[in-house]
């Protein structure tokens, strides 16, 4: 693993060692709702939200649009410090789509969470539609002095398969919202989903190239799952979604690190819903034990992200 991007036990350039080479010290995000709905949502793109979408499936029980971004910033920085003993924070505004608001709102509440003593910077999930030039603005200036990310939800580069998951916009659409954010000194992720109908391996995989070529500072990367409420659910209950396995998973994960450039930091590789709202699929695993049955591949493999790019894995590589 000659890039001194990896972590060498990780052999993936994961977010968190990324974070403490860049300040120094254990950073870690905290989840805020900022009460922010979504255009997919209130008609201005669509309704009903995508397919799979119930933002309490991964968004911690403390986040309320009830209580004070304050509050919930104290409450996550304490477990936080409490758990993992980090000193520092980011200030992740996740809930629905955090842009989705005029520039007076945004500013506020920004302004807010970067104010903190021991918070670094933000990030804010929003998506490729809800961009405006003074929410663009605005981040752009708070990125003078602080970190801030925009996570950006593309979830497929395929056409039909976000117009079959009521997505609201098109790989077009994700193309020009990044290549309007480059250059303004803000860090941006893109988020991936891996188990659509319909979708294939390949065409999954497909995704990696394309990030590759794009100012892609990080990715979050998860497998689709079905929760109560949704219609992602009642495709299950209709035998319309048939849920990855999770050895497939795991090999497919894989196969996208090793053509993910080892500067392309990795956020994420696995989502996990709570278990009384989840339905499918049921693996029993935990976050870290996904993470690391995919670093135990990787190390099965020998391979390491972006080792294919140059040739370099191991013939080691195929089914679990």
């Amino acid at each position: 693993m000659p890039d001194q991007h990896l972590n060498p036990d990780l052999r993936i350039n994961s977010y968190g060692t990324w974070l403490r080479r860049r300040f120094g010290c254990r950073v870690s995000k905290v989840n805020v709702d900022g009460g922010f709905t979504c255009p997919n949502r209130d008609g201005t793109r669509g309704t009903g939200g995508c397919v799979y979408c119930d933002n309490s499936s991964f968004s911690p029980g403390g986040t309320l649009p009830d209580k004070p971004i304050e509050q919930q910033m104290a409450e996550g920085m304490a477990y936080h410090r409490t758990r993992l003993g980090s000193e520092k924070f980011i200030v992740y505004f996740q809930k629905f789509t955090n842009t989705y608001a005029p520039e007076a709102k945004l500013r506020d509440l920004y302004g807010r969470a970067l104010a903190h003593p021991d918070v670094v910077g933000i990030s804010v999930g929003t998506r490729p539609d809800s961009l405006t030039d003074e929410a663009l603005d605005l981040l752009e200036e708070l990125a003078r002095n602080r970190y801030v990310c925009i996570e950006l939800g593309l979830q497929s580069m395929d056409d039909a398969i976000l117009s079959r998951i009521n997505r609201g916009h098109t790989l077009a659409e994700y193309l020009r919202a990044v290549e309007r954010i480059a250059g303004r000194g803000i860090d941006l992720c893109t988020h991936l989903i891996y188990g659509f109908p319909g979708e294939t391996r390949d065409g999954f995989l497909r995704t990696a190239g394309l990030i590759a070529t794009l100012p892609v500072n990080s990715v979050k990367l998860h497998q689709l799952h079905a929760v109560k409420g949704t219609r992602l659910a009642e495709m299950y209950y209709r035998r319309e979604f048939t849920p990855l396995s999770r050895d497939e998973y795991v090999t497919a994960a894989c196969d996208f690190l090793e053509l993910l450039p080892p500067q392309i930091a990795v956020q994420r590789l696995y989502g996990s819903a709570p278990l009384a709202i989840r339905v499918a699929p049921t693996w029993g695993l935990k976050n870290n034990q996904m993470w690391y049955a995919i670093v135990n591949e990787l190390k099965r493999r020998d391979s390491w992200q972006g080792c294919r790019l140059d040739g370099a894995c191991s013939s080691k590589v195929g089914n679990l």
